[in-house]
C-alpha cells in the first residue's frame, strides 16, 4: 500500500548546507554528512540533496561528495545538480543513489529524460520543476535557481516529463520558498491531477499541519520540506528535527483517507 512520503530536502552550497529563501539570502546551516548522521538516527522516509551551484557554474557532479553522502545514508537517497548525461546518471546510482534528479538539463533536452530511464530504470529519475507565479497569473518553470524563465507552464512539463519516463515528479513552488507559510495548494492540486507517477511537493512548510493540508488536499504524495527540519523557533535556530513515527501515522491517516484508489 502507497503511504506519503516525509522528505527533508538538502541544499549544498559551497560544500556546506544552506537554506534560502525563494531561493536567495542562503543561511549556513552546517555539514552535509552530520546532517544525513543525524536524520538517520530520526529514521526519515527518504533524503533529497540539491547541489543549487552545478548547473549555474556548469559544473559536473561532485562525485566525491556523492559517494560519501551514500555510504552514510541510510535511506533512500535522490541527488540533483549538474547531471546531464546518462553517463553520469549511472556512476551516480554506482554510487549507492536510489534516484537522481533533473532540472534544467531535461528542460532544454526532455529526450534526456529518456536516456537516463533506458540507462538506469524510470524509477530512479526525478524531474523537478522550480516554478514561480506569473505577474498576470498562472505559472511558468523556472531554471538556473529561479533566474531564468522558460515559458513553460508546470502542468505541461509534468506530463512530459512524464510521458518521456520520469518516475516522480517533484514541484518546487519559488515564492514559497523558505517562508515557511504552507504549500502552494492549487500549484500542487494542478500537478497531482495531471500525473500519476509519484509526486513530491516542496515549498513553503512551516509546520506539521501545513504536511496535513497538502495530504488532505492531494493524497498521497510526498511532502519535502528544507526549513521545517532544519530551523527551531521563531529566530530559526539551527536544530535539525523530524516528526515522529506517531505523527507520521497521523499524517499518512490523513492522505490515505483522501486518495482510497490509490491504495
Amino acid at each position: 500500500m502507497l503511504r506519503p512520503r516525509v522528505i527533508p530536502c538538502l541544499l549544498v552550497h559551497d560544500q556546506g548546507l544552506v537554506k534560502t529563501v525563494k531561493f536567495h539570502e542562503g543561511k549556513y546551516v552546517g555539514d552535509p554528512l552530520n546532517a544525513v548522521k543525524i536524520f538517520n538516527e530520526k529514521e526519515v522516509d527518504e533524503l533529497i540533496v540539491l547541489d543549487i551551484d552545478a548547473t549555474v557554474k556548469g559544473a559536473t557532479p561532485n562525485e566525491r561528495l556523492i559517494g560519501q553522502l551514500a555510504v552514510e545514508c541510510r535511506m533512500p537517497l535522490c541527488y540533483g545538480g549538474g547531471i546531464t548525461s546518462a553517463e553520469q546518471a549511472r556512476r551516480i546510482i554506482g554510487l549507492g543513489v536510489e534516484k537522481v534528479a533533473l532540472s534544467a538539463a531535461a528542460l532544454a533536452d526532455p529526450a534526456l529524460i529518456t536516456r537516463i530511464a533506458d540507462e538506469v530504470g524510470s524509477q530512479s529519475v526525478v524531474v523537478v520543476l522550480d516554478v514561480k507565479k506569473k505577474l498576470l497569473g498562472g505559472y511558468e518553470v523556472c531554471t538556473h535557481n529561479g533566474t531564468r524563465g522558460t515559458k513553460n507552464n508546470p502542468v505541461e512539463a509534468a506530463r512530459e516529463a512524464q510521458a518521456r519516463g520520469a518516475g516522480e515528479i517533484v514541484v518546487n513552488a519559488v515564492d514559497q520558498d523558505g517562508a515557511m507559510k504552507g504549500y502552494d495548494l492549487e500549484l500542487a492540486a494542478q500537478v497531482r491531477a495531471a500525473v500519476s507517477v509519484p509526486l513530491t511537493v516542496l515549498g513553503g512548510a512551516g509546520s506539521l499541519d501545513d504536511l496535513a493540508r497538502l495530504f488532505a488536499t492531494c493524497g498521497v504524495v510526498g511532502a519535502a520540506a528544507g526549513s521545517l527540519f532544519v530551523f527551531k523557533g521563531p529566530f530559526r535556530a539551527v536544530l535539525i528535527n523530524y516528526p515522529t513515527q506517531a505523527q507520521r501515522d497521523e499524517l499518512a491517516a490523513v492522505a490515505l483517507a483522501k486518495t482510497p484508489a490509490r491504495r
